[in-house]
């Protein structure tokens, strides 16, 4: 009965995209159908590790992350994990040959998170790549079902995309990052005195990790087009809210975005991917 194993694996990860993406979950329901799956289970696995180092805060974090870190490659070697989000994660991983590397990369930021809450610019960058580039990689993956050339030709705007997401959430959760778990992402930020300049010189850098990612969505295969333009418009439309926010704001708040905003964005997305304009 291993497909009831590996059935029930691949339901808990989805439910974890639900659970904790709204916005994410919509976007993959509108990828072809033969995506859904791998993708939910890259995603509930980053989740899953997330979690570890943001929020079990009265147990050993690092001996956590580092039982799932050797759990995670000893599965995809022998094909099987009794943690049912890593099961499904493996699956995933060597049906679609996802570099190794990748994943050490991720484990990598995911241990900056138990000990760092400062960054310099190249601890920076080395963090957005394995928080968040890596991840837009290993969908890449999946996305190019094997077509490498083509993977090639993608990454550096799959990796953008991945940056300007997770910058999006950083200026995003300043305050629950700051205050709550006394995390500065942004190198040369003081969120003690957080000023328009800095906040424009994030924008900037952000602006041109959306612009970057665009010209590689335009290039997907149709099976992944749709449902990565609307994630991309999504936190877009997050962004342009946040650059219209003052920087005490920011601080004080969540910003989010209206389910009504959110459905007017599918919507318009619909037509423009009926038209062949994205």
């Amino acid at each position: 009965m291993i497909e009831l194993f590996h059935q029930s694996s691949e339901a808990c990860s989805r439910q974890f995209t639900r659970r904790y993406s709204t916005s994410f979950s919509s976007a993959i329901r509108l990828l072809h159908s033969d995506l859904r799956q791998a993708v939910c289970d890259i995603y509930g696995f980053v989740r899953l590790s997330d979690e570890i180092v943001d929020t079990f805060h009265h147990l050993d974090k690092s001996s956590l992350l580092a039982s799932m870190k050797e759990d995670t490659f000893s599965s995809i070697e022998r094909g099987l994990s009794l943690n049912p989000i890593v099961h499904s994660f493996q699956k995933t991983v060597n049906k679609y040959n996802i570099d190794p590397h990748l994943i050490h990369a991720f484990f990598r930021s995911m241990e900056f998170d138990l000990k760092k809450t400062r960054y310099n610019d190249a601890e920076y960058k080395e963090y957005i790549y394995g928080s968040a580039e890596v991840v837009g990689l290993m969908c890449l993956h999946v996305f190019c079902e094997g077509d490498r050339e083509l993977y090639k030709r993608l990454e550096a705007s799959a990796r953008s995309l991945g940056a300007a997401l997770q910058k999006v959430n950083f200026l995003r959760d300043i305050k629950a990052d700051y205050n709550g778990l006394s995390r500065v992402y942004f190198p040369d930020c003081d969120f003690s005195n957080f000023t328009e300049s800095d906040k424009r010189r994030i924008e900037a850098d952000i602006q041109s990790d959306f612009d970057h990612a665009y010209a590689g969505i335009k290039e997907l295969p149709l099976k992944a087009r749709f449902g990565v333009y609307v994630a991309y418009k999504y936190y877009l439309s997050l962004f342009k809210k946040i650059r219209l926010t003052e920087p005490q704001e920011i601080l004080d708040s969540r910003i989010r975005i209206p389910n009504y905003h959110k459905a007017l964005i599918v919507l318009r997305a619909g037509v423009k991917n009926q038209l062949r304009l994205i």
